[in-house]
Formats: structure tokens, sequence, C-alpha cells
């Protein structure tokens, strides 16, 4: 017995754990109910202090520098005077190897980092009441298993072999119970999230209708004095009307985009089987008035029936195809194709163009709300298409990405089941 220990109905416990701060914390607490504690810095230094202290229990962490967990437990079970000690290895246990290590040095229990200090010290106190019967029920039959592709022989006794699954178990059970609650809280904040998303959508849908009719009184104002002053006004004046006027069709425009916007978010979808071939075949009849003067090659593949919902997958097409018709615009001809590819049970839509093209770094931005990456003198547009057209592809269960490269074309995919 250590010098300065007195005995109690307490065992002696020897905590053997590299940092100071563990240490002391653990240390603390188990003072605190009445345990007789000591600590070591590592195996070697247990090594030396352990036949003097005598211990009933040994808290080992297993990562330490010099003499891991491991071998300071197999050197003391191998030790006809120290086995009776019972080791209880401090572990995270993300790999089931820690199980069979744990039983080839002969370790009584596992104690899962970060640890509940209630849960050790139920561990503590089932380690002392089983004891005695670890004293008279040991049986050293050589038990050979395969695990990982190896052969171990595992010679722990039988209550060693039941303490460790039973601890095993346990941690089992308690990572289920924390799995459970996070699985609870994420639901939470899903619904939450959803309620926000509802909330926010239907905010923007009330604040873009709202904004619309001030800005036309500001449009047909701006008429009504242009029609006043007439030839009155000198150019000077005439060109801030016309910038006035501008601004709020372009704000109109905007608030335009923004309405569609929340209502793809808000639109019920009707998914059905469809045809796109009609639908691509519609768009490009409606662009038309775009392409007057213009030479471009429409390469379209006989594309595959799909589950979508009509209006929105043609508003999927509509943003894309009116892209590739803005974008080959400085072209002399313009290449625009439109294929497909089968995909783990999904069909993969692509459209290319050979138009200006994007830098690869910029890609995930162009999908964002009013992200735009060209010059808005140059290829005019609200910068919300795309954002519409990831939503309504997620809406649908599938994913959208494009690719692209400087002056050199882009092409924009999106998936869809069959």
């Amino acid at each position: 017995m250590k010098p300065g220990y007195k005995k109690n109905n307490h065992p002696t416990i020897l905590i053997v754990e590299d940092s100071p701060t563990q240490a002391a914390k653990l240390k603390y607490f188990l003072e605190s109910k009445s345990y007789q504690v000591e600590t070591a810095s590592n195996g070697n230094e247990a090594l030396k202090i352990i036949p003097e202290l005598n211990p009933s229990i040994i808290l080992s962490d297993i990562l330490m520098p010099g003499m891991d967990g491991y071998e300071l437990c197999r050197i003391i079970k191998s030790d006809d005077k120290l086995n009776h000690i019972a080791v209880i290895l401090l572990t995270s246990l993300s790999d089931s190897e820690y199980i069979i290590n744990g039983l080839l040095c002969g370790a009584n229990n596992f104690i899962v980092k970060p640890y509940d200090e209630e849960y050790l010290l139920s561990r503590i106190e089932y380690i002392q009441a089983n004891l005695e019967l670890r004293k008279h029920g040991q049986s050293q039959l050589g038990v050979e298993i395969y695990f990982s592709g190896q052969k171990h022989l595992i010679t722990s006794d039988r209550i060693q072999i039941i303490d460790l699954l039973m601890s095993t178990y346990e941690t089992a059970i308690q990572k289920n119970r924390e799995l459970e609650k996070a699985k609870d809280e994420l639901s939470k904040l899903n619904s939450q999230l959803a309620e926000s998303n509802k909330e926010l959508e239907t905010f923007a849908f009330s604040v873009s209708h709202d904004l619309r009719s001030p800005l036309r009184h500001i449009d047909g104002f701006i008429s009504l004095l242009k029609g006043k002053i007439n030839d009155q006004a000198d150019d000077e004046v005439k060109h801030y009307l016309s910038v006035i006027s501008g601004s709020a069709k372009k704000m109109d425009s905007l608030i335009d985009a923004l309405l569609s916007y929340s209502r793809t978010g808000r639109t019920k979808i009707n998914i059905t089987g469809l045809d796109p071939n009609e639908i691509i075949r519609d768009v490009i009849n409606e662009l038309g008035p775009q392409c007057v003067g213009r030479k471009i090659n429409w390469n379209i593949e006989q594309l595959p029936n799909v589950q979508a919902d009509p209006l929105l997958l043609k508003l999927v097409f509509q943003n894309l195809l009116s892209n590739a018709v803005k974008f080959t615009r400085k072209r002399d001809t313009a290449e625009i194709s439109i294929k497909y590819e089968n995909k783990n049970g999904e069909i993969v839509f692509s459209v290319q163009d050979n138009g200006v093209g994007f830098n690869m770094d910029y890609a995930e931005e162009l999908f964002g709300v009013f992200q735009r990456l060209h010059n808005e003198k140059e290829f005019e547009g609200s910068g919300i298409g795309l954002a519409n057209v990831r939503r309504i592809i997620a809406r649908h269960g599938g994913l959208t990405w494009a690719v692209g490269y400087p002056d050199n074309g882009a092409t924009f995919f999106f998936s869809l089941k069959k």
C-alpha cells in the first residue's frame, strides 16, 4: 500500500494517462467518490509503482508514448503476481480490431472516449463487484479465431470475455441512443428549415408582388413627363429620363424573375410520364424571334421518356436553350446539342453549345440567385434562370452541374428518373 493511503471499502485505482489535464480531471472525479487514486504518465512509470501501490483497478489510455495500453495490460496479465488486477482500457473504439487486441492482451473492459463520468463510475463498480468471481472462475483454454484475415489465439478467461462483450454492447447501445437523439434533433432542424424556407418564399413572393405597382407608376409617369416636356428638354434631361425608365423596366424584369423563382418552390409538382422531345420542339419554336438572322445547327438526339412535371421541365429547357442561343451570339455558326445517357437507373441530359463558355473555378456560382459571370451589357439576363433549373431538378430528385471553358463552349447536365 502506498504511504499516505487509508484503507476503506473502495479499491485503489491507478490512472495511466499521458495527458496531465485528463489525468487530473479523472483523479479529481474519482477521489470525490471516495476512491484512492494514483496517476502515472506512461506505461513504464506505471510498472514501477504497481508493486508498491497494489491497485485493484488500472484505468489506462491506449495511445501513449513509449508503451501503449495494450502492452502495459499484456505485461500485467502475464505476471502471476499482478494478473489479478483489473485493467480498463480507454479508447475511441473506432475499429473492431480494438476488441480483438483487448482480448489478446487480457483487458477486462473498454471505456469509450469521450466518456460520461457516471458511466465510467458504473463500469468501475461492476468490475469491483466481479473481482471475487474472477478469482474463482478462470479458464485458460485457448480459442482460435480468424479476424481480418489473421488467426488469433484467445486465452482470456470467460468472465473477461463477457466483460469485454458487455462493455462493447453497452457502447453500441450508448452510441445508438446518441444517434437517435441526433436524428431527432436533425429532424427538428429540418422541419424548422422547411418552415423558414416556406416563410422566406412567401415573403419574397409578397415583396416582389408589392414592388411591381410603384415601379409601374414610375415608368408610367416617366412616359407622361416625356410627353409633357416633348421638345422643350435638352438632350441631357432626355438621357436622364431614358435611364430612369430603363432602370424601372430592368427592375420590373428582375421582379418577374424573382416571382418565377419563388413559384418554382411553391408550385405543386405533377409528376407524369412524358416525351421531352415534344417539349424541346415547342421551346425551339418559341425561341424563333431570338434566332432570326442567325445560323444555328440544332443537334438533337431522340430522347427517352421520363417522369417529370411537364410545365417545370419545359421551364428547364427554356432556360438552358435560351442561354445556349444567347451565349453563342458571337459565333458565325452556333452549334447547340441536346443528348442523353443512361446512368444508374437515371437519364442524364446534356445541353452543349460552342459559345463563350466560363471558368470552371466559378461553375457552382452559375446556379446561384442573381449570379452572373458575364458582363450584363454584353449578355442580358436576370441571373435567375440557372437557379430555377437547379431548384426544379432538385424537386424532382435529380442533380445539376456544368462543365465549360473560357471561349470554348459550355455543357449543362441534369438528371431525371426514367
